[in-house]
């Protein structure tokens, strides 16, 4: 066998050399489509289910989420493990599928169970939902926005992390093979609204008259249209806060024909979120901060290059 191949090469040498060019072209171009990566990604097939309840402590979560999570999961088909972590406020079950299964399969069984568990959950205890479709090692880019030396006091920790959230982050989601931002640092814009105890006493409202006015006054609706002149009048309210002064005229109640709004009773300001950290960069102060995670299963060296280009259209 083996002469009948040498022979064959001798006396066609004009074949083999075709064959053998192909296969250096071959081999050329498969190695610029072989995934880089610094280690190896071993994760296990496995899906993650987070549920966020702010007001719970540990022993409530593993009770009134984590449980019910965990037994909704335990029957669906090709599960090898089911793993937990309840902390104060917070909710994270595991689900690690055979590896036969594939990566879209659990997650569509994983989100039609989804849907019979949060009907389980009482009403203001979270909503679980499933973690991105990343693994431990999908990390693959972070970036900091920094201010320029000669604007450094015209933008606050509230302006970068607006930037990050709403415009750096949005634009980078749509990045081929992103599957999530996540950012850090800087301090999440909120509204507040301080309640006076004193007030509400004297006026004789209760604190959940306030929470309802405000949920009920900070919404757009539409409604019908009306033909006039062959024309179409669409009917439209406008009720979304924008600003301070839109929370302070809020209506709570109204008190023999006098009404009571939120200035009346409370204090509006900005605020930000619960820190549970900071971000600083060269020991010149903070900074805010994102991380780009990157789809399961795609290459990180196509990913990154698609990234950093992105980020430079952002830059401008």
């Amino acid at each position: 066998m083996i002469n009948k191949i040498i022979s064959f090469s001798i006396n066609n040498k004009l074949i083999i050399a075709f064959l053998t060019i192909s296969l250096i072209i071959g081999g050329i171009w498969s190695i610029t489509k072989v995934p880089i990566d610094a280690v190896p990604d071993i994760t296990n097939n496995q899906v993650q289910v987070i549920t966020q309840a702010p007001n719970l402590g540990t022993e409530d979560i593993e009770q009134l989420v984590t449980y019910p999570v965990e037994l909704a999961m335990a029957n669906l088909p090709g599960v090898i493990e089911i793993r937990s972590i309840s902390r104060f406020g917070l909710s994270v079950v595991t689900i690690v599928f055979d590896d036969e299964m594939g990566t879209y399969l659990p997650r569509q069984l994983v989100g039609e169970k989804l849907s019979e568990v949060k009907e389980e959950i009482p009403k203001g205890f979270g909503e679980p939902f499933m973690g991105p479709i990343s693994s431990g090692l999908g990390e693959i880019y972070q970036y900091t926005l920094k201010v320029d030396s000669a604007h450094k006091d015209d933008y606050s920790l509230f302006d970068l992390r607006t930037m990050q959230d709403w415009i750096v982050s949005r634009q980078m989601a749509m990045v081929s093979g992103v599957v999530e931002i996540n950012a850090i640092g800087g301090r999440v814009k909120q509204y507040e609204v301080a309640v006076s105890p004193d007030e509400l006493k004297a006026i004789g409202i209760t604190i959940i008259d306030v929470f309802n006015a405000l949920e009920a006054n900070n919404q757009n609706t539409g409604g019908a249209y009306i033909e006039k002149n062959h024309q179409a009048n669409f009917i439209r309210g406008e009720g979304l806060a924008r600003s301070l002064k839109d929370i302070e005229s809020i209506v709570i109640k109204n008190i023999n024909g006098i009404p009571i709004t939120i200035k009346d009773v409370a204090k509006v300001g900005y605020g930000s979120a619960v820190r549970y950290g900071a971000l600083t960069q060269d020991g010149e102060g903070e900074v805010v901060g994102g991380l780009v995670m990157m789809l399961k299963g795609a290459n990180s060296n196509d990913v990154i290059a698609r990234v950093k280009k992105r980020m430079g259209e952002i830059q401008k």
